[in-house]
């Protein structure tokens, strides 16, 4: 989506290529080498190191990863196989005297070096901004900010947006343009994301819905408040040391058409074992329920930026001014977070004496930018290059 979208802006004149110099027909230097082996060494050690694995079905593969565990010997095999193989793509392209060209490069020709960027500078931020989110934890276990849980989608935007800027500054790539495609991208992103959150039961989930019930087997139906506080007596051990957040919100009439998970979810076999065991599960890892349902907000966050990104995907075309379309993204997603927040489970905090999750304080601050920069684009639009050149 991302290449389609800069072609198309291409197209229509608003980027230009830059050129750039390359030299063809030298041998693989040592550098390439090294690094293709480094890659091979890497995914030999660790990839194919699981399969040789004692046990290795039982090995959680987020632990494994981020582990120092391995084998040697396929990541050397694999590490020589890699570089044989750029020593021989390069030895067939050699020339007897290397060749010097200059090549023109579309921004469309860099979506893999974007998504790069954005994806390590991403990953980067959401750790670094979850890691203040949960400050107490850290400071229990500081070990904890290299575990692959726990990543804050806005500590990635804010960082991989700054990395971003520099980049398009660097290959004059017009910036008020790149973030207009990109902001369409992420809603499309986040959407996507979000996903995997419902399927896995990371721990994005929201408050308990004490409209529901669950069984011992898993499963939800409607329940009353007495259901609800029995359900807490049963399992004290458990809510000791969760927080109680919760709201009674039945199935409406005019939905009735919809399951009950859509309401209330307990996200059995979710991967952060949370919760209490289920009474038909009998494998060794990933057997746990939640004793009370709670609002699948991953799947509401799901739907509403889908539909988002189709309002933006609808729009972009009309919107000539350069940096508008993105002020609307940033709206509509500090919007539709902060609507989110408030049956989510997170961390609360104060703040000029209100109580409120940081991704809701900094769901103000997106908004404020979001207005800021439509008036921004609005008022200055003649002064923004519509072209790189």
């Amino acid at each position: 989506m991302l290449a389609k979208e800069l072609r198309r802006k291409s197209k229509e004149g608003v980027f230009q290529p830059t050129d750039e110099t390359i030299t063809v027909g030298k041998p693989a230097s040592i550098g390439e080498l090294i690094t293709n082996f480094i890659l091979g060494f890497v995914l030999g050690y660790k990839i194919l190191g699981l399969f040789f694995m004692k046990n290795s079905l039982s090995v959680n593969p987020q632990e494994y990863i981020f582990s120092s565990q391995g084998n040697w010997v396929a990541g050397i095999v694999l590490g020589i196989f890699f570089a044989a193989l750029k020593w021989k793509e390069k030895d067939k392209q050699k020339l007897a005297k290397p060749e010097t060209r200059v090549i023109r490069v579309w921004p469309h020709d860099r979506v893999g070096e974007i998504t790069m960027i954005a994806l390590i500078f991403g990953l980067v931020g959401a750790k670094i901004f979850d890691t203040f989110e949960n400050w107490d934890s850290f400071l229990k276990d500081p070990s904890s900010i290299f575990s692959a849980s726990g990543l804050t989608f806005y500590g990635g935007l804010i960082c991989a947006g700054i990395a971003l800027w520099w980049f398009a500054r660097k290959h004059k790539i017009n910036f008020f343009h790149f973030v207009d495609v990109l902001g369409v991208i992420m809603m499309l992103a986040y959407a996507l994301g979000r996903i995997g959150c419902q399927v896995s039961g990371d721990g994005d989930w929201g408050i308990y819905n004490a409209a529901f019930k669950t069984t011992s087997n898993g499963g939800v139906f409607p329940a009353t408040q007495a259901d609800f506080q029995a359900a807490v007596t049963a399992n004290a051990d458990f809510f000791s040391r969760h927080e109680l957040h919760h709201a009674f919100v039945p199935k409406p009439g005019f939905l009735s058409f919809l399951p009950y998970w859509f309401f209330a979810y307990d996200f059995p076999h979710n991967v952060n074992e949370t919760g209490v065991k289920l009474a038909n599960c009998s494998d060794l890892q990933y057997c746990n329920h939640l004793p009370v349902p709670v609002f699948p907000t991953s799947l509401y966050e799901i739907i509403m930026c889908l539909i988002l990104f189709g309002i933006l995907w609808m729009i972009r075309k009309r919107i000539k001014i350069p940096g508008l379309l993105f002020g609307i993204y940033l709206v509509l997603n500090g919007i539709e977070r902060f609507m989110i927040e408030r049956i989510r489970v997170n961390v609360k905090m104060h703040f000029l004496g209100i109580e409120m999750t940081q991704a809701q304080l900094i769901s103000f601050g997106i908004i404020f930018a979001g207005i800021a920069m439509i008036i921004f684009a609005k008022t200055n639009h003649k002064n923004i290059q519509p072209t790189s050149r």
